[in-house]
C-alpha cells in the first residue's frame, strides 16, 4: 500500500445552495465532497498557473514578498533587535 501524503484540514464556507450542488455532484461521482473539493482546487490552479497575466502578477507579488523579507533581516540584524 502506497505511503499518503500529509493533508491540511481547511474550513471552506459555502452558502447552502452551492453546498448542495457540491455533495449532490460528489454523490453522483460516487466520492466524497473532500475529493470533489480536492479536484477542484487543483484544477482551479493549473488553470491559472497556466494564465500569462496570472503569471506576472504572481511573479510581481513574489518579487513584494521578497523584499519585506529583506527589510526584516534587515530590521532583525540591527543591534538591540529582539530584546
Amino acid at each position: 500500500m502506497a505511503k499518503q501524503e500529509p493533508t491540511k484540514v481547511t474550513t471552506l464556507r459555502l452558502d447552502s445552495q452551492l453546498h448542495a450542488e457540491l455533495a449532490a455532484v460528489a454523490r453522483a461521482d460516487g466520492r466524497t465532497v473532500s475529493d470533489a473539493v480536492r479536484e477542484a482546487v487543483g484544477k482551479h490552479i493549473a488553470t491559472r498557473a497556466s494564465d500569462p497575466e496570472f503569471q506576472k502578477q504572481a511573479k510581481k507579488k513574489l518579487e513584494e514578498d521578497i523584499a519585506t523579507v529583506k527589510r526584516l533581516a534587515e530590521w532583525a540584524d540591527e543591534p538591540g533587535a529582539g530584546e
